[in-house]
Parts: C-alpha cells; structure tokens; sequence
C-alpha cells in the first residue's frame, strides 16, 4: 500500500504533467486563458501563469505538510500531542511569509492595471455603444460609424424550428454583418458606453474587457501586434437576446485600415483628402435617396432586408413573435393601423419595453422601408407605403 506522502508526491506530479503538456500543446486556449496579441494581454497572461505556479508551489507544500504531519505523528506509531498553547514564531512566520508573497504578487499586478487605465497617446479612438442586441461603433477620428449585428445566416439558423444544419458554421453565433475593423501596431482608445442597458464588451485576445453603462463613459486601450480576426461577447447579462451579440474585431494592416477609412468614411471627412466637388456629389446623393419617392416593391425588398437584420431577433422571421415577450407584426393593430402612429413606434420606441427607439439607428429610408414592408407582410395588406421624405421631416 503507498503511503500518504507517496500518493501526495503522485497526485502533485500528475497535475503539474497535465498542466505542462497542455501548455506546450496546440489545444491550450481550450483550458487556459489566450496569450492575446497585445502587450497587455501577454503581460496578463504571464501574471496569470505566475500567480498559478505559485499557488501550485504553495498547495504542493502545504500537502506535504500535512500528509506528512498526519503519516509522521499518528495515533498507531505513539504519537502524543505538544502541550502549548501558542507560539510567536509560529505566529510571526505564517503572517510574514504570506504578506510577502502578496506583495511580491502585488507589485506587478499593480504595475499592469495602471497601464490598463492609460489610454492616452492613442492614434485611433472608437466609441463603442451597446445597444439591444448589437454595437454601434463610431470612429471620432474619422467619422465613420456603424451598427454591428449577428450574421443574418446565423439569425437565421437559431430561430426555433429553422431547420438548418448548424455544423456548416465555423463560428455559430460569432459572426457579424460589420466587423470592427482596426490598424495593427497602433494604440487604439475605446469609449465604451450604453443607449439602453448594461452590456459589457470583452475580446479575450486583446485583454479588453469594460462595462457599457448607460449615461457613463468607461475606456480601455488596445495595440493589436499581429492581423487577424478576434472575436468576443457581451458578457453582462442584457436582456432575452444577450447571447446573440457578439464582438469580431478585424484587425489589418495600416495600409489596408487607411485604404478602408477612405472607402467608408463620410462626404465631409472625404472632403478633407479629395475634391469638393467629390464631397458634394456623395452628399447629395444621400439627400436624393431620402428625397425622391419610392415604389413600393422598392421599399419591401430593402424593407425585407432590413426586417431580418433588425427586427426578426425579437418578432422572430415569420413576424408572428413570442408570446408573452415580444408582440407579433402579423395582424398587429400598429402594423395595420393608422400610418402615423406606426411612424412614432418605429422612430421613438415604446417608453417601458424593450422596443427601443430606431431613430438614431436606422436611415431614413431603411426606416421607411422596414415600416412599408410590416405594414404589406405576414398576412399584413394595409396595401401602402412610407417614404423616406416622411422620416427626414421628422429628424
């Protein structure tokens, strides 16, 4: 039979095998936190691997002890228990060493959540806006924005009783229609901040992980050293969809990320590096969408696009909603009713549900679009439409 210390000794060995081979294999990022490909994220996981050495140095010895103690001084070998009923080294030992091995743990865990909070020198600032159920990221240096939402296909596929095969997924659930999309090797700032609940925004392979609180502004910082694409979550609980709004951050070089912001960005930021005439032609093309009218067949098949993107994640594809939780638009009173009060649904959301206001996250003609196309869908044959001139006068 092997002795307590030999099984102790056993025990020890084994952990630490299992913990190095994993280490050492391709598979560690399935039970260890990722290195990361920032100078944070690599500074967190050293902190992470010593602290975890040391408390595996610190379980080994103090099961040793003990095995050792209970092995060494049992009842059946005549051992008679110390008759004292305390002892000032002992004391002062086990309150030093403990104190300085905090300290020593401390110190540079210290050193990096300072580093975590200074976001200035930054090259690129993002603010990032949680939203029920996706992220709408503006760049202020550019003035690029965007809302960045769960994969249609993947929407899609989680409805109850779709159908699809899920295996044809790389990544369920962790795509998204806009990426976030970011140069490599530069310091990049984020304004993490909320239009209606908490959120929290968290991409493991950056080490960035902040709340988005309705009314504050919390930042963080980032310098990406390696291209590539990283995904995250929203990792506070924020209502019926919170696991449907993931994070792809699309990380490139500098000159792909500059060739990107000049094909995104604004008339008025282009107007800075191009012609004016080239700024003024983009704007008034916008203006002309908004402006001239629309068929209806026009508007139901962007309205189509748009219903899936935004609304099917709560009134659900086949528009019939879940009871109980979100209405349905099938039949609907708003959705067959009159015009006008359809509009303010949409534009100005319902003060005390969860049906949030699209004004500042919809187009004007994306906004008349999706309303024509609830109000002729689903069994739905109101039979007219909303043009985009009715949502810009209301701006």
């Amino acid at each position: 039979m092997r002795s307590p210390i030999n099984l102790a000794v056993s025990w020890v060995a084994a952990m630490s095998a299992v913990v190095v081979s994993q280490t050492a294999g391709a598979a560690v990022s399935d039970i260890n936190m990722p290195v990361g490909v920032t100078p944070l994220s690599q500074e967190v996981y050293g902190l992470h691997m010593l602290i975890f050495w040391i408390c595996c140095v610190i379980g080994a010895a103090v099961f040793a002890v003990m095995f050792y103690s209970m092995f060494k001084h049992r009842k059946s070998k005549g051992a008679v228990a110390a008759d004292f009923h305390e002892s000032t080294t002992v004391e002062i030992i086990w309150t030093a060493v403990p104190l300085i091995i905090l300290v020593a743990m401390a110190i540079p865990a210290a050193k990096t959540l300072i580093a975590m909070e200074d976001t200035s020198n930054a090259e690129v600032t993002v603010k990032v806006t949680g939203y029920q159920w996706k992220w709408h990221y503006e760049y202020l240096d550019s003035g690029i924005n965007f809302f960045s939402t769960l994969d249609a296909e993947h929407n899609r596929a989680r409805q109850v009783g779709s159908g699809v095969d899920l295996t044809q997924f790389d990544h369920y659930l962790k795509e998204v229609d806009n990426p976030l999309v970011v140069p490599v090797g530069k310091k990049i700032r984020f304004l993490h901040t909320s239009a209606d609940v908490i959120h929290s925004w968290w991409v493991p392979d950056l080490a960035v992980k902040k709340d988005a609180i309705p009314g504050f502004i919390n930042e963080n910082w980032a310098l990406i050293e390696k291209p590539g694409i990283y995904r995250g979550k929203c990792t506070e609980l924020c209502g019926r969809d919170h696991g449907f709004m993931p994070v792809v951050v699309k990380a490139v070089p500098e000159e792909e990320y500059l060739a990107w912001v000049a094909e995104n960005a604004p008339a008025p930021v282009l107007a800075a590096t191009d012609s004016t005439a080239t700024a003024t032609a983009a704007t008034a093309a916008v203006e002309e969408d908004a402006d001239r009218e629309w068929a209806q067949d026009e508007l139901m098949a962007k309205g189509e696009t748009v219903y899936n993107q935004v609304c099917a994640a709560c009134h659900q594809a086949n528009g019939q909603g879940l009871p109980g939780a979100f209405p349905a638009i099938a039949g609907s009173a708003i959705a067959t009713g009159p015009q006008d009060a359809h509009i303010d649904v949409i534009y100005s959301g319902v003060q005390g549900s969860a049906m949030a206001s699209f004004a500042g996250q919809l187009s004007d003609v994306d906004m008349a679009a999706v309303i024509t196309y609830q109000r002729n869908a689903f069994g739905n044959t109101v039979g007219d439409t909303v043009q985009p001139s009715q949502i810009k006068a209301l701006r």
